[in-house]
């Protein structure tokens, strides 16, 4: 995995150096992904097994039996900001998504730092994703054998460090091998998972049904209702918890290029994947309060025994014991095949950032047989091993700090695309219903919402208890880290710009405006 790939096997695409308003085509696959696809990849983006099994309990531990509500109103600012993205894609479709379009609305300074934030919070994800697959490995082994030590090879860091590798190695290979590949190996994967959430729901509401339920709840549409019943300490704490439970379905957006409909399919994806995800909490989260309620004890999902790993808790009661250990199966596969696809967007953010002149240039080869990104899909498994490996040997604390810094980025770059989107089409914003709101209305509340989170989130990395508790000068190291990140971030577009001042000044992609009459960007080939 260290080794680049041999320069003979590599073509590179270099965008016009004189100005346009275009965007360049890059070499990718194009016309391989539909919006089904596209949605899938998203799914396994997203991580539902995962990241249910561990948001559940701590969202109960802050609001209890309005949790449905909590989920409802994470999913309101992700569902605005699809909208962005989808009329952004269908304008101007380009793999760069957030970094090209906001370059486009603001210039190259806010649309390098754009696609920084984006670049840097996938790798650090892909680091926490290769570290929980390692982990619900080696749990699924301890489950098969019988043997529990096995459960505890974790945190042997040797151990730990090693196995992460593998699995980061495994996944840069699967996303080297070409779109079609990953696919076809996610439709298994988010296929798995998804049946044996779905076996989970079902059989909880079963049991409810019989009288057998721990706690046997009675349906409550109360519990949907996120205006009433909910403080606003508790509202805060559902829309922050979205930016990790829905993170992730911009991967759709990302494949615009490769889409059989680059202007449509990953918009109408990326809308699926959201709505997809969304219905999936509410299925297996409503499905498993009524099973085992809120309480603090036993299988209650208030119980913090349980909270780190809702179904480690409630597999085996709810599905039996064979059905249990499947489930378990599912929660590693959901972790390996997120891992998978988080690939697919940093590689080609990277890719467009090379092609644009914004990165290095040999970050813009496609692989002439497999037409993906390989050479920047090994940059950033490399980097992943590389982080991963250092910040575990050298403080476990600075990693738990550095995920935990992670609510500053997203928002950073998801906030920056959902305001590019009205300040683009700032000319014809109120010449229809339809313009009115889904490219300002919708946009521009998903931007505020994600402007008050990245606010509160700053807010919070304050504060050493909202982290591991390491502190510089009382102030908690996660917000140095948050910061710190895009501190570098601006310090590297500085060397940048010294290196290759052509995008900076605006001679590879254009700051430009979606004009009154129609559309002004095309496709064009100009590859040197």
């Amino acid at each position: 995995m260290t080794n680049s790939l041999p320069t003979t096997e590599i073509r590179e695409v270099i965008p016009m150096t004189a100005p346009t308003d275009g965007v360049v085509s890059k070499g990718l696959a194009a016309g391989r992904i539909g919006t089904f696809a596209g949605a899938v990849l998203g799914i396994s983006s997203v991580a539902p097994g995962y990241t249910l099994t561990a948001s559940i309990g701590l969202i109960v531990a802050a609001v209890g039996l309005k949790m449905p509500a909590i989920f409802i109103a994470g999913f309101i600012p992700m569902f605005l900001t699809a909208y962005a993205y989808r009329e952004l894609n269908s304008e101007s479709p380009d793999c760069g998504a957030s970094f090209t379009w906001s370059t486009k609305a603001f210039g190259p300074y806010v649309g390098w730092m754009c696609g920084w934030g984006m670049v840097i919070a996938t790798i650090i994800v892909l680091s926490n994703l290769a570290a929980i697959a390692v982990q619900f490995f080696y749990l699924f082994l301890a489950r098969v054998t019988g043997d529990a030590a096995l459960a505890d090879l974790p945190g042997n860091k040797l151990v730990n460090v090693g196995t992460t590798l593998v699995f980061v190695a495994i996944a840069t290979w699967i996303a080297s091998r070409g779109i079609t590949t990953s696919e076809r190996v996610q439709y298994a994967l988010v296929g798995f998972q998804m049946v044996l959430l779905l076996a989970f729901a079902v059989a909880a509401l079963v049991h409810v049904g019989a009288g057998d339920a721990p706690a046997g709840l009675s349906f409550d549409a109360a519990w949907f209702d996120p205006f009433h019943g909910l403080a606003l300490g508790a509202f805060v704490i559902g829309v922050t918890g979205s930016i990790f439970a829905f993170w992730g379905w911009d991967t759709c957006l990302t494949l615009g290029e490769e889409s059989r409909d680059p202007k449509k399919t990953p918009g109408r994806a990326g809308l699926l994947c959201v709505a997809t995800i969304l219905l999936t909490y509410l299925l297996v989260s409503v499905a498993a309060m009524m099973y085992a309620g809120v309480g603090t004890t036993g299988l209650g999902l208030g119980n913090p025994d349980n909270s780190e790993n809702i179904f480690g808790a409630l597999a085996d009661p709810v599905l039996g014991q064979w059905g249990g250990l499947l489930l378990f199966l599912a929660i590693f596969v959901s972790s390996v095949a997120s891992l998978q696809t988080t690939f697919l967007p940093a590689a080609r953010t990277m890719l467009a950032m090379g092609a644009y002149g914004a990165f290095p240039r040999r970050l813009a080869a496609v692989h002439p047989r497999f037409l993906v990104p390989s050479y920047a899909t090994v940059v950033a498994g490399v980097v992943t091993a590389v982080f991963y490996a250092g910040v575990t040997f050298l403080s476990e604390r600075t990693l738990l700090d550095t995920i935990a810094a992670l609510g500053i980025m997203i928002c950073w770059y998801y906030g920056i695309t959902a305001f590019a989107c009205v300040w683009y089409f700032r000319g014809r914003l109120f010449t229809s219903a339809r313009n009115a709101v889904f490219r300002f209305a919708f946009p521009l509340s998903g931007g505020i919402m994600l402007a008050a989170v990245f606010a509160i989130s700053v807010g919070e990395s304050m504060n050493p208890d909202n982290g591991s508790g390491a502190e510089i000068g009382g102030v908690g190291l996660v917000f140095f880290l948050g910061f710190g990140i895009l501190l570098l971030g601006a310090v590297l577009m500085l060397v940048m710009r010294f290196r290759n001042p052509q995008f900076f000044r605006g001679e590879t992609l254009t700051r430009s405006t979606a004009a009154l009459t129609g559309e002004t960007d095309v496709l064009s080939t100009g590859r040197g």
